[in-house]
């Protein structure tokens, strides 16, 4: 039985993984980081260890005394806590961690600290994999998911904005933003992607459109964009009409259910 190493974060995702995972005969170990996964997973795996989020040596320990080679990480983490106030005292972190963050990060950018910390796993002989090769089931597929087609003026909007999204994605600002009437509305900064669609939607008053993409060269083994109920809530409360993603680079969680929500709120989700 293969034996696969899983460190969760926050939302759906993680939970999806170990389900699809143990379904296919794998065996999961993992590694939940405390204030972030969701104590659901231990339904889903062989074993679960909880962690601080900057308990890095802690994380390398675990894994490597289960004798495990390959690992991937799945879920998201509150990027705020890095610039929190008193964030050392709240994180506490291991010397570990404190060695890569101040000796080997590059910048503080979210894809030089998944890479550092990769990096850090290889070291200690564990592969840092892709979790899309386990759940390719869960790509969105290219075209309109739902029953609802955009309009032409949503349509113009998603070809202004999707280059714009890019530029923005490859600068590692944020991965998504808000567009109305050719006016971007919001970008996302650190705060994510459901407090981007709040502010872009209260700022065009309803009716805007979201495009969530992965920058140029985006790495599959982490940070991938995603898109589940939540989101489509989001997007009801902020007054979206239109979603666009990215297609067969954005993950549906519970694709049926999401897109059974989206189009009972009329909102269009379309995979460019």
């Amino acid at each position: 039985m293969e034996r696969l190493g899983l460190i969760a974060g926050n939302g759906r995702f993680p939970i999806l993984f170990a389900q699809s995972a143990k379904a296919k005969g794998i065996s999961i170990i993992a590694v939940a980081i405390e204030g972030e996964a969701s104590p659901e997973i231990e339904q889903y795996v062989e074993k679960l260890y909880w962690v601080g989020v900057a308990k890095m040596g802690k994380m390398i320990r675990t894994l490597k005394d289960e004798h495990i080679e390959k690992a991937v990480m799945a879920g998201g983490l509150t990027k705020s806590h890095i610039h929190s106030k008193f964030k050392h005292l709240k994180l506490r972190p291991d010397m570990r961690a404190i060695n890569m963050w101040y000796k080997k990060l590059r910048s503080k950018h979210d894809h030089s600290i998944l890479e550092a910390v990769a990096n850090e796993l290889a070291i200690d002989g564990i592969e840092l994999v892709s979790s899309l090769d386990y759940v390719k089931n869960l790509l969105a597929e290219k075209g309109c998911l739902t029953k609802r087609k955009p309009s032409e003026n949503e349509t113009t909007d998603i070809e202004f904005g999707w280059k714009i999204a890019k530029e923005v994605a490859g600068m590692e600002i944020g991965q998504c933003i808000v567009v109305k009437d050719k006016i971007v509305l919001a970008v996302e900064a650190i705060e994510g992607t459901n407090e981007t669609i709040k502010r872009g939607g209260e700022l065009g008053r309803g009716k805007v459109v979201v495009i969530k993409l992965s920058k140029k060269g985006q790495d599959p083994r982490f940070d991938v964009p995603t898109i589940g109920t939540e989101t489509i809530d989001y997007l009801k409360e902020a007054g979206v009409s239109t979603l666009a993603i990215e297609a067969e680079k954005t993950l549906i969680l519970d694709k049926e259910d999401t897109v059974k929500l989206a189009d009972k709120y009329k909102i269009s989700i379309v995979a460019v």
